[in-house]
């Protein structure tokens, strides 16, 4: 007969934005029925690792999602997928005022490249200037509101939290030089040999 295990690991980073997502309200749930979504409710839904791409990571994934309720607003907690069609283009300006958003956050604390999106549009957050709240777009206008929300309850303090945390777990991995992708183990981030 076989023993129910007594403990689980959990990635570090998983731990992290899992406890961001909960402090700001949201449990999060794996399925393998969707890419992630939210129900308008507290839940979020995030793809399981088998139908997710080789380089998205959960932690990535939660940040994004977090970014999304930071454009949208406080109002949009309470709506699925906070409003926007995920299924089209048609919100495109608003997921790229996420990502001018995300590559902002991430930057403060170097994990721009460590915690970036994977999806079709990684080629726009590799371009983006290195002031990515910058521009008179209606992306960076609306990115620069979803900053100064992020200095507001549900998200602070947590999401700077989040941040930092993630920022000091990378530097250790980096002083034991897991950031060189000729090392024989691979470093927690690196570009794909595919």
């Amino acid at each position: 007969m076989e023993r129910e295990p007594e403990h689980i690991y959990l990635d570090p980073l998983d731990a992290i934005w899992l406890t961001v997502a909960e402090r700001v309200g949201f449990r999060v749930e794996r399925s393998d029925e969707v890419y992630a979504s939210t129900d308008g409710r507290g839940t979020m839904v995030i793809g399981t690792p088998d139908t997710l791409d080789h380089d998205d990571c959960l932690a990535q994934m939660i940040l994004h999602e977090l970014c999304h309720s930071l454009i949208e607003g406080a109002e949009s907690l309470g709506v699925p997928d906070f409003g926007l069609d995920n299924e089209t283009s048609t919100n495109a300006a608003r997921e790229h005022a996420c990502l001018r958003l995300q590559a902002w956050l991430t930057a403060k604390h170097g994990l721009r490249r460590v915690l970036a999106p994977t999806t079709d549009f990684r080629g726009y957050y590799d371009q983006l200037p290195e002031d990515p709240l910058d521009g008179d777009d209606p992306a960076a206008a609306a990115a620069r509101e979803g900053a100064e929300r992020g200095a507001e309850r549900p998200w602070a303090p947590h999401l700077e939290d989040g941040l930092r945390a993630t920022a000091r777990v990378v530097e250790v991995a980096r002083e034991l030089g897991a950031h060189d992708p000729s090392a024989k183990n691979p470093p927690i981030w690196a570009p794909s040999k595919r």
